[in-house]
């Protein structure tokens, strides 16, 4: 406790080699608070992130995972693939350091719910909790503790377009399913509640930070695009994705027919509904 201390108040002054030997020393000794402290204080080195975030794979440490997305800011693309692959097909027995990531989850959902209906806040701000309470629930509700995880990756400011790809590009035909599946989640979700939306103010101004790691529709739609693009001839040959993919295409005639009317998004729905129609009509031809 007392180096988590420490370690929040003199982090920024202690050298960068001191760091780095304290990092390797919490891996190699499973001093886990005292990581924690380290990584939410922005202090892991460019250096040691790739050895972090394999150690911390290795010893199926989700909730460290999540953490490391969230506050390291120049994770680098092999880091987030490995991140990204560890989520969506995890490990057996990594299950037990995840629970927290669902705890937190449902403690902002609640916490949001309480400020909502609390009598104690001004209109605007009451306003403000009642939209992050249905950001918040539309995030918790039927996802699974590991795709919980995946909103870390999706909402991440490091996950720009040419990242995502490049890691698609090295999924597997059964991480690629749990992709789509979880995407095509979102997307359902979006549709089902339209009022859904980003309010990044929740965070400062009611200290509900999980509405930072939302990911948005438009980050859901771009990347489903990417999924298209990349593994078009997956997509066209396993049966497995067709299911998921007839889907999708329906959900999505639903939402442009709505962002005609209000969002430049339309365009890039319209261009994923002739992908996956692409898609349909190549599975066609095959059958």
């Amino acid at each position: 406790m007392g180096n988590c201390l420490m370690i929040q108040k003199l982090g920024f002054f202690i050298s960068r080699d001191a760091i780095i030997l304290i990092l390797e020393a919490s891996l190699v000794l499973e001093l886990w608070e005292l990581l924690e402290t380290i990584i939410v204080q922005g202090l892991v080195v460019h250096s040691s992130s790739s050895n972090l975030v394999q150690s911390l794979i290795e010893k199926k440490r989700s909730d460290l995972l999540c953490l490391c997305v969230m506050h390291i800011s120049d994770l680098q693309a092999p880091d987030l693939l490995s991140i990204l692959k560890y989520f969506l097909s995890p490990p057996k027995h990594a299950y037990n350091c995840v629970v927290s990531v669902r705890k937190e989850w449902e403690s902002q959902a609640l916490l949001a719910i309480e400020k909502a209906t609390s009598q104690n806040l001004s209109k605007k701000r009451s306003d403000l909790a009642k939209q992050a309470s249905i950001l918040l629930m539309t995030a918790h509700d039927d996802f699974s503790t590991f795709e919980l995880c995946l909103h870390y990756v999706f909402a991440s400011p490091n996950l720009d377009e040419l990242t995502l790809s490049s890691s698609v590009r090295r999924l597997n035909s059964s991480e690629m399913l749990s992709l789509i599946r979880y995407l095509g989640k979102w997307l359902m979700k979006y549709e089902k509640f339209p009022q859904a939306g980003p309010c990044p103010k929740a965070a400062s101004k009611l200290g509900l930070k999980a509405c930072l790691w939302v990911p948005s529709l438009e980050s859901v739609v771009t990347s489903l695009g990417l999924v298209l693009d990349d593994h078009f001839s997956s997509l066209v040959l396993y049966s497995d994705f067709h299911e998921e993919l007839k889907l999708i295409e329906d959900i999505m005639k639903s939402l442009v027919a709505e962002a005609r009317l209000c969002c430049p998004i339309a365009n890039v729905l319209q261009n994923l509904i002739k992908d996956v129609g692409l898609c349909e009509a190549e599975k066609s031809e095959l059958v």
